[in-house]
């Protein structure tokens, strides 16, 4: 995903900032929440069970990479619903899985809105 100036900017400040010392902040990764669902996005901040993404995707339903989140991060998926919410900031947090670009590219395929 390709990021605007503005977007590379927040980026650039919150990895200033004390917390990008958590092993996931400036990676691109999926997030499963309690409550909110799965999203895909650039990890920008964590707070305990707290994330902020931005260039983020909800991931509504997928078919195919496996059954677990772990797989869907890795291997990408086969099927789905995705579409962009481009900023989120997460509550309830109970993983957070780096994405390869095998599966970033795979959920590219199933987006509904298109930017």
């Amino acid at each position: 995903m390709t990021k605007d100036n503005g977007m590379e900017q927040v980026m650039a400040a919150r990895l200033s900032e004390p917390n990008h010392k958590h092993p996931m902040v400036g990676r691109r990764c999926l997030v499963r929440t309690y409550s909110a669902g799965v999203h895909i996005g650039d990890v920008l901040h964590v707070d305990g069970m707290e994330v902020h993404l931005m260039n983020a995707l909800r991931l509504w339903k997928w078919e195919g990479g496996g059954l677990s989140l772990s797989a869907v991060a890795n291997n990408g998926i086969k099927g789905g619903r995705l579409n962009y919410t481009h900023e989120v900031y997460l509550t309830n947090a109970i993983e957070i899985i780096p994405t390869t670009e095998v599966a970033e590219a795979s959920y590219a395929k199933f987006i509904e809105d298109k930017k």
